[in-house]
């Protein structure tokens, strides 16, 4: 792995929390150690169990799972932590496994870096992913607080980041609020993956375009389980997406 420069910033007054959850002691050294020296707080395990229950007793800013774990994999792990959360995850995951990557996403995560991984983009990933997750959580003053966006049955409420469709709430990640909003703020427009990249992502993180389509099917997934007839996100093959236009 590729050491990180002393030159990196950091970002935040109050040290943010990260969980970092690996069977491989190595990692959980190294990757522990870089985090720290960046200004994080890590607690670090080997065990997605240990793990699950020191989350729920002590919530944390963000979460670095493995995917191949024994005795609860990081899928599980994460499955169980968005029955109660939609704090930040980063899955880890091996290096091309395209399926691993794509059904993380679908199950929630907002981002994955494969191993091997340079510590640095590691660091870059989670930084680009907290400030995501810092901006949807921040309170702003009634005067100057974003409107909220209706489209139809669709209320997205961006300062308080609150989605609901027909009068039903729908639990959203911070990627996949940035996703929807770009596409409803503009109904009828289509938007590239590229464009969709953009908005929801930083530019120094690069991600693969097929990262969209996972998010887009974990929406409409969610979406369905309020109206098994939810259509209002389009595909256009080979362009990109659209809301529905009313």
């Amino acid at each position: 792995m590729a050491c990180l420069g002393a030159s990196i910033a950091v970002d935040y007054a109050m040290p943010q929390t990260i969980a970092l959850v690996d069977d491989d002691r190595n990692i959980l050294t190294s990757v522990s150690v870089a985090l720290e020296s960046e200004g994080f707080r890590v607690r670090a395990f080997n065990d997605g169990a240990a793990a699950l229950r020191a989350i729920g007793q002590e919530p944390v800013d963000l979460a670095v799972l493995d995917i191949k774990m024994p005795r609860m994999d990081g899928f599980e792990l994460l499955g169980r932590l968005r029955k109660a959360t939609e704090m930040p995850v980063i899955f880890l995951t091996s290096k091309d496994d395209e399926l691993d990557e794509a059904l993380g996403l679908r199950m929630g995560a907002d981002d994955y870096i494969t191993k091997p991984f340079s510590l640095r983009l590691l660091v870059e990933r989670i930084r680009a992913v907290l400030r995501r997750a810092e901006a949807r959580r921040q309170t702003q003053p009634d005067a100057s607080a974003e409107p909220s966006i209706e489209r139809g049955p669709l209320v997205l409420d961006p300062s308080r980041h609150l989605c609901s469709w027909r009068g039903e709430s729908v639990a959203l990640t911070v990627t996949e609020f940035l996703i929807l909003k770009a596409l409803a703020t503009h109904p009828g427009h289509v938007k590239s993956r590229n464009q969709l990249l953009d908005t929801a992502y930083d530019d120094e993180v690069y991600v693969d375009d097929r990262t969209i389509d996972s998010h887009i099917k974990r929406m409409r997934k969610k979406f369905k389980v309020v109206d098994q007839d939810f259509n209002a996100i389009e595909t256009l093959y080979g362009v990109g997406y659209r809301y529905r236009q009313t």
